[in-house]
Order: C-alpha cells, then sequence, then structure tokens
C-alpha cells in the first residue's frame, strides 16, 4: 500500500490525489441510468430472449422519486495524475452507486458518509472517501421533467388499479431467477418516508410529487481520492467542506483554497510520524505506522466487531483466510467497507489475491456469478428478507448479513486453530475498551452531559489506570492526568468539592477533567477535541485488535522459513520455472504441526494467498523484502529472542500477544505530540465575484486555480521526493543484478497470476463485448485451475515414482489427500455454477444431477426397459463367481440419496464426487451427464463452461487421468453408513465334490471393524449382507461345524464386494478346511488382497502399491518344498529382511494413513510366510504313515522335551534367561493348543508368530529352537535353523521390530488365552 509509485511531480508525495464532485448535469437534464438499461440487456440475454428486442422505453410502473437517475461527474481536480489516472466511469459510478437520487422536503435528507477502493491490475490500490448530501434542484427544466414523469406513473398506475392487491408478488418469476431477486433488493433508493408511503398505498398515494407544493432535492456527492486509507481525516475534512457550504456564515476562505491545500499543500506523513492539517473549522491529525509496525489501516475494526460480533467475525476471518466466496450485505455503503477492508486488514501477512469488490454496483451483478473466489459487499434494501436473495451459486459461500448479525458458513468448515482461547484474548481487548464481545449494539453513544454525570458518581471508585481506558471519556491528556491524580487522593480538596456541590457551587474545571470534555470556556484535555480523543481511542483499539490477529500467525507460523525451498541459482530462473517447481515442503511442514491445527493449515497452505507469501519470501533473496514480509519476520525474530522454545517441539498451547501495550503506545505518541504541520490553507489569485457564497448550495469552483499545484516552492514535496530520489540512487548501483525491468514485470505478473484470475471487475467499459471477454477469462482459468489441481492430486498419489520423474515432493498424507479431494468439489462446483441460468438449490451439480435423473427415469417408464442404453455398460467379470456390477451414474446417485447420514444438497454432491473418484467413474458419469446437450442448454447461459465444447472436453480428459491412482475418498470418510456387501466362496472343483454337508460361516473383518459371524446356506456359497462400513477389507475367517457325512471341503478363495465402491477382494484360500485331511483345520483366517479389474475403458488403472501383483497361493508350504521350487538361503534371508522393513516404515507412516499391519504380518511376503520359508528350509518332510509333517509337529516335540522332567534338570543349569524363555514358549504353545477354534496346525504357527512378534518373544524363542536336542531328528545338517550364524543375523532383524507396539486384529487372537 505504499505511495512510493513513479510520477510527474509531486503527486506520489501528496496526501489527496483529486478533488471530485458528482451530481446531476443541468444542461442534460434527467436521463435513465445508461448502467440499468445494460442490466435489462443482461436479463434479456439470460432469459433467452433477443437483446435488441428489449423495449428502449422507460418503466412508468415505478415512481420517479424511486427510479435511477444518470449521475455525472461534474468537475475533478486535477484533470490527470500520472501515477493514478483518473478513471470517470469508475469514479462515478463509486461515488453513487446507485446513480442520482431524489427527495422531496417531506423526506430524510441527512448526509452520507461512504468510502470505496479501486484495485488496478497490479494489485495496488486507491481509496475514495465519499460525502453524499442533498441540495434543492433550482432547474425548472428538471422540475418539470420530474412532474411529466410523475403524471405518467400516475396514469399508468390508475390503468393497472385492479391489480393493487398483488403488486408485491407481480413478478412470478423473479423467484427462481438469481438475479432479478438481486435486483429487486438494488432497485429502490432508501427512503425511509416513502418506502413506507408505497408499502400503504401501492406507490400512488398523494405522496408522490408536485412542482407546486413541492421543493425537489437531489443528491450530490464530494469525494477524495488518496493513495492511502486515512478514513478518519478525510471523512473530517469533506464534513467540514458540507458544514462551511450549508452554514449561515460564508467560511474565513473561499472553499478553493481549502481544496487547494490539502490537494497540493499537504504531504502524506512520512513513515512513523504525525501530520496535523487544517480543515476549514479546526485542524486535522493523521498518522503514518514506522517501518517495524503494522502497516496502516484507519478503518474502524471495532465497528467492525460491534455489528457481528466476535464469533462471527472469527468463522468470517476463517472463510476469506480459506478463499471461499464471500457476500457482505448491508443497506449501508460505509459498512460493507468497514467489514471488507477490517477482514483484509487482519490478514496481515498475508493478502486478499482475488476478486475485491467491497461495494457492487448494480450493474456488476453478473459478477456473483464468477467461478472463483471472491469478497464482494452487496447493498440490501429496507425489509428484503434472506429467503427471498437468490444467489448463482452457494456451495463454497460464505453470506454475511450485517445488519442483522448473521452469517451463513460453508459446509465442511475447519475451524481456527485454538478458536475458544483465541476469541477469549480478543474479549478482553474489547472489554477493555468498553465494546460488547456479543456486538450488535446499535444504540448511539450517551450524550456528553450523561457521560459527564455517570463519570462524576464514579470517579471516586474507578483507579486511575480504568480510568484512562474507560470507555466514554477517552483518554486523558498527561498534563491533566496528573493533576486529577494530585486531586483525587487529597482528602481536603475531596470535602470541598463535596460541599461546593451541596450549596451548588460547581468546580467545573475539575468536572470537565474527569469527564475527558471541554468545561465551557476552557481549553479541551491535552489540547484535543472528544472527536480527537475518540479517534485516539479508535486508533488503538484497532491496533491492539491486529495485534492480536497477527500474533497467531506469527505462533502458527514462527518456523516457515525451515520448509520453504530454495533452490533456483537466481530470479531469472526461478521466474521462468514457477510453474513446475514445489516452493513449500507442505508434507514436512504439516507433519511438525500440533495435531489440532491439522485441518485447518492443510487447507490454508493450499490457497493462493500461501503461495503468494512464500513466493515473496523466496523473491526476497534477489529483491528488497516486500513491507508486509519484512514486518512479520521482524516479529518471528523478536519472538524467538523471548521464547525459549525449540523450534522443532511443537505446541498447541494458546499464547497470548505480548505486543499490545507497546503498539498502542506508539500511537499515542505520535498522535500526543505531533511530528510535522502542513501550510495553512491561504488566499489564492482568484477571480473576484466568482463561486460567490450562497447557503445550503455547492460553489461552481474556479477549475484554473485548481488544475495545478505550486510549482517548486512546496517544502513537503520537495523533502519527500528528494528522499524518494535517494533511495532510486541507492537502488541503481544493484540493477545490473537483476532482471530488465519490463521483463521482470511480465514474469512476476504471470507468477502472481498462477492460480487466480481476475483482481477486480473493470469499472469503466461494461460493454456487452467486455462481459463475454470476461467471462471467457473464468473459463480459461477454471480450466487451467482443474490442470493444476488434478496434476497436483496425481504427483501427491503417485509418491516416489514421481519424484524420480521430477514432479517434486512425494509423500501425501491422509489429510492433505481429503483436502486436495475436497479442493476438487469445490472446483467443480465452481465449473457447474458458472453461467446458470436459473438456480434451484445450493449445489448446481446436484440440481444438474437430479435433472439429469428425472428425465432418464421418464424415459425408463416409458421404454418400460428396466435400464436405458447408455447405463447399460457392464464392466466385464472380473472374477469367477461374482456378478459384474452394472455401470450407471442413476445407481451410483440412488446410493448417496439413500444416505440418512447426508442432510444437504452440497454435502450429497460432494459424496457422489467422491464415491465416483474412488470408483474411477468420475470423467465417465459427468461425460454421460453432459451428453444431453438439451438438458444443458436448458440449464446454462450460452457463455458458460459446460457449453465451451473444447474445454469441456479438456476438463474431462484432465478428470480421466486420475483414473490411474486408487483413491478410497468415500469409503475412509463416510465410516457410519450402512454397506451391501456380496460374498461368493470359490470351491476347487476338480479336486473335491464342491458340495459338503456341513454348516459353512463366514466373517469378513476390515479396517473399521468386522461383519460378525454370518451362516451360509448349505451348497449355495453365495450371500449378500448389509453391515455397517467396515472399510478396507482385511481378513476373512472362514469354517464349517464338521457335521455330516461330506464334511470336508476343499476351497480355492472367498470373494467379497462392497457393493456401492464396487471394490472386490479375494482372499485366497487354496487348501483343505475338515477333519483327517490337510493340517486338520476347520477354520482358517484368510489374507485379502484388492482385485484389480483389467478394464481397458477404465482409463488404465494401477495395481496396488502396498504390494507386487499377487501369485497363486500355494496349496501348502510343506508340498512346496518338495517340488524342487525351494528358494536359496539368501532369498529366505532377504525375504525375511524385507517383512520386517514393511512393518517399520508401517509405523512410521502418520497412525492415519497406516493401513492393515495384518497384511503385513500374514499377508503374501509377510512375517509369517517368511519365517515359515525359513522353518522349512532343510524341514525333513517324508511322511510317517502317509501323514504330513509340519513345523508345528516340530514346537510341540519342543515342548515336550522342555517340558520332560529330564531336559528341566538340564536347564536349570542353564542361565536364568534361558529358563525363562522355556516358560514363555512352552506356555503360548499349549495356550493355542488349548483354543476351542479349530485352526489347523499352519494356522497355530501364524498366530504363534504374530503373538510373538506383538510380545516382543520372537527374538528370544529363535536361539531357544535352535538349540533343541529334537532338531537334529526333524532337519537336516544343512537347514538354516542349524547355522548359528544366521539364526543370530535373523535374531538382529527381528528384534528391530521390538521398537514398535504391534496391535493383532480381533480376527487372529479370538478365543486366545494365556
Amino acid at each position: 500500500m505504499s505511495a512510493t509509485m513513479s510520477g510527474s511531480g509531486s503527486a506520489p508525495c501528496r496526501f489527496a490525489h483529486y478533488f471530485i464532485i458528482c451530481g446531476i448535469d443541468n444542461e442534460t437534464g434527467l436521463e435513465p441510468d445508461a448502467l440499468a438499461a445494460l442490466y435489462q440487456w443482461l436479463e434479456a440475454d439470460r432469459q433467452g430472449r433477443d437483446p435488441a428486442a428489449v423495449a428502449e422505453g422507460e418503466n412508468f410502473d415505478q415512481s420517479p422519486l424511486k427510479r435511477t437517475f444518470k449521475s455525472k461527474v461534474l468537475a475533478h481536480y486535477p484533470k490527470n495524475i500520472e501515477c493514478n489516472p483518473f478513471d470517470q466511469d469508475a469514479v462515478n459510478m463509486l461515488c453513487m452507486p446507485k446513480g442520482l437520487s431524489f427527495r422531496t422536503q417531506r423526506d430524510s435528507r441527512a448526509p452520507q458518509f461512504h468510502s470505496f477502493l479501486i484495485t488496478r491490475e497490479d494489485g495496488s490500490r486507491t481509496y475514495g472517501f465519499v460525502h453524499t448530501f442533498y441540495e434543492e434542484v433550482t432547474s425548472p427544466q428538471i422540475c418539470s421533467a420530474m412532474q411529466t414523469l410523475h403524471q405518467m406513473h400516475q396514469a399508468e398506475h390508475n390503468a393497472s388499479a385492479h391489480n393493487c392487491p398483488s403488486a408485491s408478488s407481480s413478478s412470478p418469476s423473479s423467484s427462481s431467477s438469481s438475479m432479478d431477486s438481486l435486483a429487486s433488493s438494488l432497485d429502490e433508493v432508501e427512503s425511509p418516508t416513502s418506502a413506507q408511503g408505497s408499502r400503504r398505498n401501492c406507490g400512488c398515494s398523494g405522496e408522490g410529487y408536485d412542482s407546486v407544493r413541492d421543493t425537489l432535492y437531489v443528491s450530490k456527492a464530494m469525494c477524495l481520492i488518496t493513495p492511502m486509507p486515512f478514513m478518519h481525516a478525510c471523512k473530517r475534512f469533506l464534513s467540514q467542506l458540507h458544514h462551511a457550504v450549508t452554514s449561515n456564515q460564508p467560511p474565513p476562505l473561499p472553499l478553493e483554497s481549502y481544496i487547494y491545500n490539502i490537494l497540493y499543500e499537504v504531504p502524506l506523513p512520512p513513515p512513523g510520524r504525525s501530520l496535523k492539517f487544517h480543515g476549514v473549522y479546526e485542524p486535522i491529525l493523521c498518522q503514518r505506522p514506522g517501518a517495524g509496525e503494522l502497516p496502516l489501516a484507519d478503518f474502524p475494526l471495532g465497528e467492525a466487531f460491534r455489528l457481528l460480533g466476535v464469533e462471527n467475525l472469527v468463522q468470517l476471518f476463517t472463510c476469506v483466510l480459506l478463499e471461499m466466496q464471500i457476500l457482505l450485505y448491508s443497506q449501508d455503503y460505509q459498512r460493507l467497507m468497514v467489514v471488507a477492508e477490517g477482514i483484509t486488514t487482519l490478514l496481515f501477512p498475508f493478502q486478499w489475491q482475488h476478486v475485491y469488490v467491497p461495494i457492487l454496483p448494480a450493474s456488476l451483478l453478473h459478477f456473483l456469478d464468477a467461478p472463483v473466489p471472491y469478497l464482494m459487499g452487496l447493498q440490501s434494501k429496507e425489509g428484503t428478507d434472506r429467503s427471498k436473495l437468490e444467489l448463482p451459486q452457494e456451495a463454497n459461500l460464505c453470506f454475511v448479513d450485517i445488519d442483522n448479525h448473521y452469517i451463513e458458513l460453508p459446509e465442511d468448515f475447519p475451524q481456527f486453530p485454538n478458536k475458544p482461547e483465541f476469541i477469549q484474548e480478543l474479549t478482553e481487548v474489547l472489554l477493555s475498551f468498553g465494546l460488547s464481545p456479543e456486538g450488535g449494539n446499535t444504540s448511539p453513544a450517551p450524550s456528553i452531559a450523561k457521560q459527564t454525570s455517570t463519570l462524576e458518581t464514579e470517579l471516586k471508585s474507578v483507579s486511575l489506570s480504568e480510568l484512562v481506558d474507560d470507555k466514554r471519556n477517552g483518554n486523558l491528556g498527561g498534563e491533566a492526568l496528573d493533576v486529577l491524580e494530585l486531586l483525587q487522593g487529597n482528602p481536603t480538596l475531596e470535602r470541598l468539592q463535596a460541599l461546593a456541590k451541596r450549596t451548588g457551587v460547581k468546580v467545573a474545571r475539575l468536572e470537565a477533567l474527569a469527564a475527558g470534555q471541554k468545561a465551557v470556556g476552557e481549553e479541551s484535555v491535552g489540547g484535543r477535541s472528544p472527536k480527537e480523543e475518540q479517534e485516539l481511542r479508535n486508533a488503538k483499539l484497532n491496533v491492539q485488535l491486529r495485534e492480536v490477529f497477527a500474533a497467531r500467525f506469527a505462533t502458527m507460523f514462527a518456523d516457515y522459513e525451515s520448509f520453504v525451498i530454495q533452490n533456483s541459482p537466481d530470479l531469472e530462473s526461478w521466474l521462468t520455472n514457477r510453474e513446475q517447481m514445489h516452493n513449500f515442503d507442505k508434507a514436512s511442514f504439516l507433519s511438525d504441526q500440533p495435531e489440532p491445527y491439522l485441518p485447518f493449515l492443510s487447507h490454508f497452505i493450499e490457497t493462493q494467498m500461501f503461495a503468494t507469501f512464500i513466493d515473496n519470501k523466496i523473491i526476497s533473496q534477489w529483491e528488497e523484502k516486500e513491507p508486509l514480509l519484512r514486518v512479520f519476520d521482524g516479529r518471528i525474530e523478536k519472538a524467538r529472542l523471548y521464547n525459549v522454545r525449540a523450534p522443532s517441539l511443537r505446541s498447541s498451547i494458546y499464547q497470548k500477544c505480548t505486543f499490545l501495550k507497546e503498539s498502542a503506545q506508539a500511537i499515542e505518541q505520535r498522535l500526543r505530540k505531533i511530528d510535522h504541520t502542513a501550510i495553512h490553507p491561504h488566499l489564492l489569485n482568484m477571480k473576484i465575484g466568482q463561486g460567490k457564497y450562497q447557503q445550503g448550495f455547492f460553489p461552481k469552483l474556479q477549475a484554473d486555480v485548481l488544475a495545478s499545484g505550486p510549482t517548486s516552492n512546496n517544502r513537503w514535496s520537495n523533502r519527500t521526493c528528494s528522499t524518494q530520489r535517494k533511495v532510486d540512487r541507492h537502488r541503481q548501483p544493484n540493477d545490473h543484478l537483476v532482471l530488465d525491468n519490463d521483463l521482470k514485470e511480465k514474469y512476476m505478473q504471470e507468477a502472481r497470476n498462477l492460480g487466480k484470475n481476475l483482481r477486480q471487475p473493470k469499472l469503466s467499459d461494461l460493454s456487452p463485448a467486455v462481459i463475454a471477454q470476461t467471462n471467457w477469462k473464468f473459463v480459461e482459468g477454471l480450466l487451467k485451475e482443474c490442470k493444476i489441481k488434478t496434476k497436483r492430486m496425481l504427483v501427491e498419489k503417485m509418491g516416489r515414482e514421481a519424484v524420480e520423474m521430477g514432479h517434486g515432493e512425494a509423500n501425501i498424507t491422509g489429510l492433505e489427500e481429503n483436502t486436495l479431494i475436497a479442493s476438487l468439489c469445490d472446483l467443480l462446483e465452481r465449473i457447474w455454477s458458472h453461467g446458470l441460468q436459473v438456480k434451484q438449490g445450493k449445489s448446481a451439480l446436484w440440481s444438474h444431477l437430479l435433472h439429469y435423473q428425472a428425465r432418464e427415469e421418464k424415459n425408463e417408464l416409458q421404454s418400460e426397459s428396466p435400464v436405458s442404453n447408455s447405463q447399460d455398460k457392464r464392466k466385464p467379470e472380473s472374477s469367477v463367481g461374482l456378478p459384474a456390477l452394472r455401470v450407471s451414474l442413476i445407481q451410483d446417485m440412488r446410493h448417496i440419496q439413500n444416505m440418512g447420514e447426508i442432510k444437504t444438497d452440497v454435502g450429497r454432491a460432494r459424496a457422489w464426487i467422491r464415491l465416483s473418484l474412488e470408483k474411477k467413474l468420475l470423467s465417465q458419469h459427468l461425460k454421460q451427464l453432459l451428453s444431453n446437450q438439451t438438458l444443458t442448454k436448458k440449464l446454462y447461459k450460452r457463455y458458460a463452461f459446460l457449453r465451451c465444447e473444447e474445454e469441456k472436453e479438456q476438463f474431462l480428459f484432465h478428470l480421466l487421468s486420475l483414473n490411474t491412482v486408487d483413491y478410497f475418498c468415500f469409503t475412509s470418510v463416510f465410516t457410519t453408513i450402512m454397506i451391501p456387501y456380496r460374498a461368493v466362496i470359490i470351491p476347487i472343483k476338480k479336486l473335491s465334490n464342491a458340495m459338503t454337508t456341513s454348516n459353512p460361516w463366514l466373517c469378513v473383518s476390515g479396517e473399521l471393524g468386522d461383519s460378525g459371524i454370518l451362516q451360509i446356506t448349505k451348497n449355495v456359497l453365495e450371500m449378500t449382507f448389509d453391515c455397517q462400513n467396515i472399510g478396507r477389507l482385511t481378513t476373512v475367517q472362514l469354517g464349517h461345524d464338521n457335521s455330516g457325512l461330506l464334511a470336508k471341503w476343499l476351497v480355492d478363495c472367498v470373494m467379497v464386494r462392497n457393493e456401492i465402491t464396487g471394490h472386490t477382494y479375494k482372499f485366497p484360500c487354496g487348501r483343505w478346511l475338515g477333519k483327517g485331511v490337510d493340517d486338520g483345520s476347520l477354520e482358517r483366517v484368510l489374507i485379502g488382497e484388492l482385485v484389480v479389474p483389467c478394464n481397458d475403458e477404465d482409463g488404465g488403472r494401477t495395481p496396488p502399491l502396498q504390494r507386487s501383483p499377487s501369485q497363486i497361493r500355494r496349496i501348502s508350504i510343506t508340498s512346496l518344498t518338495g517340488r524342487g521350487n525351494k528358494p536359496t538361503t539368501v532369498q529366505i534371508q532377504e525375504s525375511i529382511g524385507e517383512a520386517v522393513n514393511n512393518i517399520i516404515k508401517h509405523f512410521h507412516k502418520p497412525e492415519k494413513e497406516r493401513g492393515s499391519l495384518t497384511v503385513l504380518l500374514c499377508g503374501e511376503g509377510g512375517l509369517v510366510w517368511a519365517l515359515e520359508q525359513f522353518f522349512h528350509h532343510g524341514f525333513r518332510t517324508a511322511r510317517l504313515f502317509q501323514k504330513n509333517v509340519f513345523v508345528w509337529d516340530f514346537f510341540e516335540r519342543a515342548v515336550a522335551l522342555m517340558v520332560n522332567a529330564d531336559h528341566i534338570e538340564d536347564i536349570q543349569e542353564t542361565p536364568e534367561p534361558l529358563s525363562l524363555t522355556c516358560e514363555s514358549f512352552c506356555r503360548y504353545v499349549n495356550a493355542i493348543n488349548n483354543m476351542p477354534r479349530n485352526i489347523g496346525k499352519d494356522g497355530k504357527f501364524q498366530l504363534l508368530v504374530c503373538l510373538g512378534a506383538r510380545d516382543r518373544l520372537l527374538p528370544q524363542w529363535l536361539p531357544l529352537l535352535a538349540e533343541c536336542p529334537v532338531i537334529t531328528r526333524m532337519y537336516e545338517e544343512n537347514a538354516l535353523l542349524r547355522d548359528k550364524l544366521t539364526v543370530s543375523s535373523v535374531v538382529a532383524v527381528l528384534q528391530t521390530v521390538n521398537d514398535f507396539p504391534i496391535t493383532l486384529e480381533t480376527s487372529l487372537t479370538k478365543c486366545f488365552e494365556l
């Protein structure tokens, strides 16, 4: 916001750039507002009528006093400034956003103040401050024109008098139109009297305009344009100027003297200094923060808190930080400006990067259709109900009704970190200034007399410190405080004062002193008026509230520099490669944050304002630091000096702001001791007789006097500009180090514009061609955003592969993934909201889906076919036994509609997107939705994104790329919903009869729970069941009760499918279940793997990242060893190392992203599988009496030997630890054997290994078994178990698992008791 712009003369150093008068042009007379005509053109286009055919006649339905007429810039001085060119259309529109308004003597004509700002394309801002007042119309032509218009209105009204009762609902279509209802809230100029009259009599009473009876008044505006937001100073100057016009006495000097003075002789105060200049009647103070302080913000933050309350304001602040769409709504333009500027001021050190229009003129209503983040203010009409306000898009909208202290938040909204403590600290600051934290107190301040009497009675009991901060008196000057302290502490004087009061004598000086007000005929306290006192209090409150917000960011981002990635040798190469580079290590930063902060921070670090902040940090290596960044880094450095916390230890303990008093004192010192005084206004070299004073009328100013400033006699401009030249000279030697300025500016703009479309709508040219061009920019921006988002999602998901291919950081966390998906949902909502004809419901996407569903179901009924052709594509059967799942957009919608947990349309749309993404059907479904072009044309305007064919195709292609990775974003989020599952048991038919006489059962387990025992009908082998979402499936327990003659069962595998997401899991078995066959198991725990459908249509899926594509599971390890497939000793040791390594990696991931530990223990390539190979190496597998020998047999014999009395005596001679190991091994083996479950010998081996890993006993058991005498009978000489070196190396590997807390699924440990 600094004013160091290049420009001719001293313009950049001046306090004000322009003085402007807007109002009615008596020569052109009454003109209907051209912008209102443009609005009609837009409406005709929206409704599909020919815009050219819109009648150009005027609307006589409306009273002429309520119609908008064209205002004009009547004069502006100077004509132009090079550094800030004058934009006449924009200034006129923002000075009088609703055009001219007329009043009669019956109406309220109180002057109004409002401010506005214009954001230039480079992001810099210019501020405007407007004082609007009413002036009597003296032109007979305008009075007679108004009389004629009123008569025509009366005639029109009488002709349709029978429609009077239904006047309020005369436009039935308006409720369905987003823009109509918005227009209705802006089509009337508030006039309490006339509004009531029109409500009573439908606008046709005698309260219209009669040129004989009534005096006609018209609005006029004075405006100052300044480079910096000195709101209070400008408001006081304009107010004094208006007072000079309406006063009985002419002002001391002609008005030109004061205007000339503020335009050319009052400089900007230097940083860290205060300045006094002179208005018409009294001096005006302003001050500017120093280099290390928070930047200038003069809009009253206390007012913003009063209007909204602390809770609402913090929620709004969070929405702004997360770059949602923000719409402020109020009758008062200044309230819109105060809240908008207040909230953006609090963002320090960040800056709002998107569309920012605190006052949205009626002609720019189509900007609410913008599919980008925005912060806009909309004027409401008195009595307008929020429910009648239809907005183009609401899925990601924060709606703020300022006048009713009400805020509507978007769904899925993360809370600001430490919100309760943060609100408490803000509340304490507000209370110290006597403001209510709830806000909503709109009562006027108590009168001065009342303040004085209240303070007199309280004076004795109030301590000095409380008095200084008391709400009603303002702070007292230093000298006065000393006197008051002396008087308060003196009992004699107190008795004298009491006596004086009883006798009716007034001690005027003391009372005035106590009240902080002027006593009659006395100077004001400390030489300042009550207004100045109030301004000082406002300034102190402002800075203290801002410090609390700034301290939160300084705490949250104290170590942000450690995560900035700076790997470019120079600025040019960084700017050239900006789009491809990662500038911030997001994953590491988030892993370093306290858990409660993550939901907010993971969203915030994806915003444009954070990206720009990091860009500025990187650019500061080669250039001077951006001012906000410099102040923020200074704060962090200062906090580090005070704070002994090690940067790596993050804590969520709330730290209060420590700068409050210090920052308030800096402002107070500047305002108490004025550093500079500007030249007084003086007589100018003017023509005599022109601009004669006439009470109540703003004079015509002498243009030649105000057209240009002094040539070189202004000491202020010389001083400030010479400083600027020194700075420029200082910079010159470094110029050769940086780029050519034009090239750098081009690169900077490109870098800054990444991910955002338009900073500010262009106000000066509003032709249909410009509007079309703006919409085209939106379409391009949406497509670019889609490309960036899908690429980011792919890169994050592909992990290490992507990094090797040069795409930046890997390591996506579940939290980050969720944030990216939420951001994709938001983008799709914005795309579907762009160019919407008629808004229905809060979610444009879900509304479109419902329209599509209704049409398809209607077609279905007419054709009497179960499914329409477009939906009858079936996925090829991915496996034997499971019927194919139909791909159906409508079916997926029905699944979502059946979920009672989701209550809103926005929620349903997001759930549908997540489901489609998980099923890898998002692109296909949306393509199908948009294939119904008739429906799309009906719902969307011609310029809508969804009707731009080429962009739409590219958009669908970007979404198709997401099919290359696996998402579980539906399953992992909707954890409480009921899901239908289908299970099929597939026997090996070649080897056994598929029939069995026993009663089979099944229990399916997943990451979130299990299904419980499910009985399967004999010989059916297929079942469906509903149960609460059990997440990704991990194990199936399969068994039977061994009843009947055919109680042996050879099962190949079990297939289970989630019928909503279509995920199919295969649980390989390849073993018998039955007594006296295989290992005698009646129950097996099978480990699942996700089946990858081989479907070309799906756009190529990658196999799961956890394991290589699975091989057919062995029938048993024992039989493999006899087939010449024996793994080598090296392979066995490597497989143990890899299995242990995978377990360690599992625990190094954040808890929520770990996946299934059961797969790593018992699955293909898991720890059980690796140790099974180890124990089978050199195992004597000769069949004894046609019976297989299993490793479990070896364990049982070892236990028998250990329990044997003779052997126990041997053990007693061994060291104590070994005897304890013997005891633990025997206890575990016996406990497993005593279980009521029939899990077979291999099942028992699996359980023992899992329990040994959990209880950290495996490394102790292995040497014990290697030393056991049974080994010589059951193992070959060359067996690994008999090689001491190998055993000790395996023990060393297994010991590394002991560092981690292994927990086992219930399906594994069920019925096990030690």
